[in-house]
């Protein structure tokens, strides 16, 4: 359950249903090995504001009678001027309940680190005061806590997507990683830190910035203005539970 992070925008695949492949695509590839009949639905949509995916996702979710649930929601809310991270965490705690009540395991997402990045730097404060309060919700229903807040490699560039909103395939296999990490699950995704990157002129971080705010920056404003969404039009890339085969694998080769 989500919006574009889950769907899994930034690490494009024209293999992936949706063109999309992602943490929760790599996630279920080492979750389905060795296990014939493994079934994995993704019902995240990009552009999703929180209330959007409990109204659309969540029922959807609870009627494929899951063992494990992940949902990341929020972080569209909190960019928002009007996010109010105590408001929502409360809509949360709402959901997980029903979730938890399922019997079903929760993977609750905090919001990474995004320091001092162009336009969402900004809601910094608001992001750490949302994720303490999911730490409560999380503690108060059993869930699991992924920590992406706490994942310092996503402090590198390299993790980010050329929108500078969304992780790059780097980024994916990142916090994929550190999701099976928090369920205790053995998994083969080794860790891929990138060497340091030389420091950049002037000149040249600036031209960069101004190629950043005309193809991605002034598209979002826009979109904002006139109340659109990345996700109108847009369904779920996964909408009912089915077999996932990683990369090299054949169909029934999972294993």
């Amino acid at each position: 359950m989500g919006d574009s992070f889950t769907e899994g925008i930034g690490d494009p695949d024209p293999d992936s249903p949706g063109g999309h492949r992602g943490w929760a695509d790599r996630v279920a590839e080492e979750l389905s090995r060795g296990h014939a009949d493994f079934a994995y639905a993704n019902l995240a949509i990009r552009g999703r504001l929180l209330q959007q995916i409990i109204e659309e996702q969540l029922q959807p979710a609870l009627d494929l009678s899951p063992d494990l649930i992940s949902i990341c929601a929020g972080g569209n809310d909190v960019i928002r001027r009007s996010g109010d991270p105590d408001a929502l965490a409360e809509k949360m705690d709402v959901a997980i309940a029903k979730l938890a009540d399922s019997g079903a395991t929760i993977v609750l997402f905090t919001a990474p680190d995004i320091g001092d990045t162009p336009v969402i730097g900004s809601v910094r404060g608001k992001a750490a005061i949302f994720n303490e309060n999911l730490r409560t919700v999380a503690a108060r229903h059993d869930a699991i806590i992924a920590d992406m807040w706490a994942l310092r490699q996503l402090k590198d560039a390299r993790m980010w997507a050329p929108d500078r909103l969304h992780f790059s395939p780097l980024g994916h296999h990142t916090v994929a990683a550190m999701v099976l990490d928090a369920l205790n699950v053995r998994h083969a995704l080794h860790p891929e830190i990138p060497n340091p990157l030389p420091p950049k002129r002037w000149r040249t971080a600036r031209s960069e910035d101004l190629v950043w705010a005309r193809q991605h920056l002034v598209p979002w404003v826009v979109r904002r203005l006139r109340h659109q969404s990345s996700g109108d039009g847009i369904s779920a890339k996964r909408p009912t539970a089915g077999p996932i085969f990683g990369p090299g694998m054949p169909p029934g080769a999972a294993g």
